[in-house]
């Protein structure tokens, strides 16, 4: 079930409305869906975005529901760089990549570490804005594990500047949230900034 089911269709398209949305939008271009080279596109366009936006199907908090309490004691930051992240600005729908860096600093409990790459990927698999992922991130790793802090860098590069519009290739977006500890104590958010460096 997707987090927020009031953004969402009540009634979600079949495989074959989409398949013809997408041979609108070739003819549209100015080709034909009919040709040889094009045949199988509107199929192969639609599981694409069943893979892109696969974020809709999955809930980020029931994710996060397993954790651990036996860490002996640990109580420094834990910290995941260089995430690879690939999303769809929502403006465009075009890709957005880039790499994201989270971090916690434990409170009772902490949640294995691949669980903070799907969170990411969760939200990334759905259209997006940068500024909006960065706090989905941050915000719901916050109010499940209940940690003395988080902390969420991304960098990215956005498809809908690079190729289309300004034409500005080479350009990074970085956005960050930061939450509890991080916010408030400026060496350990300096700590945790430097170690994504």
């Amino acid at each position: 079930m997707p987090l927020d089911p009031q953004n969402t269709l009540s009634t979600k398209p079949t495989m074959a409305e989409a398949e013809a949305a997408v041979r609108t939008l070739i003819r549209w271009a100015g080709d034909n869906p009919d040709r040889e080279g094009l045949i199988g596109t509107p199929n192969r366009v639609a599981r694409a975005y069943q893979e892109f936006f696969a974020g809709y199907t999955e809930d980020p908090v029931e994710m996060l529901q397993r954790t651990f309490e036996e860490t002996d004691g640990y109580d420094e930051m834990v910290l995941l760089k260089d995430i690879r992240l690939e999303s769809h600005c929502e403006h465009h729908m075009v890709p957005i990549i880039g790499k994201a860096h989270i971090a916690y600093l434990p409170g009772q409990r902490v949640v294995g570490i691949s669980k903070l790459a799907r969170v990411m990927e969760i939200y990334a698999k759905r259209l997006q804005i940068q500024e909006k992922l960065t706090a989905q991130v941050a915000n719901t790793l916050f109010e499940v594990l209940q940690p003395r802090g988080v902390a969420v860098v991304i960098e990215a590069a956005h498809q809908c500047m690079t190729t289309r519009g300004v034409k500005k290739s080479g350009v990074t977006m970085v956005t960050s949230r930061m939450l509890g500890s991080f916010r408030s104590n400026t060496d350990l958010r300096n700590e945790f900034l430097a170690m994504i460096r």
